[in-house]
């Protein structure tokens, strides 16, 4: 059993390391839905956000509250009233809100203030602040409706909250801004998220809602062929928006992407609406390479490229466990160093994923493609074929007329993308002289048009 499980867990926390250290010092704002923590989420995500935290991220927490306004309310016989997708705050509305708000606050910094043995808070020191950073304005009255104490943001304290987060602290806001002469504004957790992460320039706003992602045709259910789309370029989420009717709930599928779509024009990179309902849903979603939720991201994160020497140390952690089975031939950080310039590299966030070098022999106006890597997470999702292709452009573009590969165990890949099996004897000889008898591997050409 445990051979078992230290076969899964080091491969996993392996892949999981360029990650952790990409987001180093990054700032994350997340968009707590007052749903996940009616649904009890709160302890698991708190363990989740205190132990994101100790990998040296920096966060904003901003909590909803709309159910448990809507309890106070129903508790006092007020019923809710909402208009254009904003509560209308009258005076007994926000002596709801502001009480809601202030039992969540204890609640939430209970849940990070734990440490129980044998629990993933075990040994954490969270510390938690709050406090008067967003100044409001009032919505005023549109279309004829009076929202009363309902408002919008007017300033995010920026200053104050970097220095809270250089502190090392954790910063919690509640959806309230305060005017100038003191008046309280009941806001909408959405946009105070939106607001803060646009004015910090963060690089995530992850919204943790009741809504699972954005699906490819969002008027019908979730089903194979119409899964949720876990990458929506911003110009492909703009125009989805502008497709979809209003939204005025959260189920509504605008309602959050209108916000991600803000954040994204706003500067924020990547914005994502991931569930609550699924454990670790922040974990899988910031930590594995495809997530869990719906991303929208201001650029295409994978990048086919020519590779700089900054792509050393990914090249080599992708490339290594291919060297100790036997697949490719050892190559040294060096050789690696010294050969940057030969290298295509496909990376996502940050992340090398698939590679291979050109080695030009242009005397044979031949070249050799050499450490062709793909990731196993990312296998069978074509980054090899758009590796081959680029390095095909390369050769083409040196004036080469064939490309070719020295393979032990992946001829059959080759051979079904136009490589033909030569003898070893047909190599250049500069190529001829290094080539390893004892290991006996084929040599594939591929002629290039």
């Amino acid at each position: 059993m445990t051979s078992v499980f230290n076969f899964t867990f080091v491969p996993w926390f392996r892949s999981v390391a360029p990650y952790i250290h990409k987001f180093r010092n990054q700032t994350f704002v997340v968009g707590l839905a007052g749903e996940a923590i009616a649904a009890g989420k709160l302890p698991n995500l708190a363990q989740d956000l205190a132990m994101i935290q100790s990998m040296g991220v920096k966060i904003v927490l901003v909590h909803g509250f709309r159910p448990q306004v809507n309890e106070q309310l129903k508790a006092k016989g007020h019923a809710p009233k909402y208009s254009h997708g904003i509560r209308i705050t009258d005076e007994v509305a926000l002596d709801c809100a502001q009480e809601a708000a202030g039992q969540l606050r204890y609640e939430i910094e209970a849940a990070f203030s734990q440490g129980l043995p044998n629990t993933p808070m075990a040994g954490s020191t969270v510390r938690v602040i709050s406090g008067n950073f967003i100044t409001a304005r009032p919505v005023g009255i549109v279309d004829g409706v009076d929202f009363q104490h309902s408002g919008l943001v007017r300033k995010v304290d920026t200053g104050g909250i970097t220095r809270v987060l250089d502190m090392g602290a954790m910063l919690l806001l509640s959806p309230f801004g305060f005017s100038p002469t003191g008046e309280a504004f009941n806001l909408t957790m959405e946009e105070v998220a939106t607001s803060v992460a646009s004015a910090l320039q963060a690089d995530k706003l992850i919204f943790l809602t009741e809504v699972p992602g954005i699906r490819t045709r969002p008027d019908e259910p979730e089903s194979e062929d119409n899964p949720i789309d876990t990458e929506l370029p911003l110009a492909v989420a703009e125009k989805l928006l502008a497709e979809l009717p209003a939204a005025n709930r959260p189920s509504d599928t605008a309602f959050y992407l209108q916000h991600c779509v803000k954040a994204c024009k706003s500067g924020v990179e990547r914005s994502h609406i991931i569930p609550f309902a699924v454990d670790g849903a922040i974990l899988l979603e910031v930590y594995v390479h495809d997530g869990i939720g719906t991303m929208v991201v201001d650029e295409k994160l994978e990048s086919l490229r020519e590779a700089l020497v900054d792509d050393v140390g990914g090249i080599l952690q992708l490339i290594e466990p291919f060297e100790k089975d036997g697949t490719l031939v050892k190559r040294s950080r060096t050789e690696i160093e010294r050969d940057a310039n030969l290298y295509t590299v496909v990376e996502h966030d940050g992340v090398i994923f698939a590679c291979a070098a050109l080695y030009p022999y242009p005397e044979a106006q031949t070249g050799e493609m050499a450490a062709l890597t793909v990731s196993p997470q990312v296998q069978g999702q074509g980054d090899g074929e758009k590796v081959l292709k680029r390095i095909e452009q390369r050769a083409r573009a040196a004036g080469l007329q064939s490309i070719f590969v020295l393979t032990t165990r992946t001829m059959h890949w080759f051979i079904k993308r136009g490589f033909m099996q030569v003898d070893p004897e047909w190599l250049p000889e500069a190529r001829k002289r290094k080539y390893n008898w004892d290991r006996k591997s084929q040599v594939l050409v591929k002629k290039l048009g």
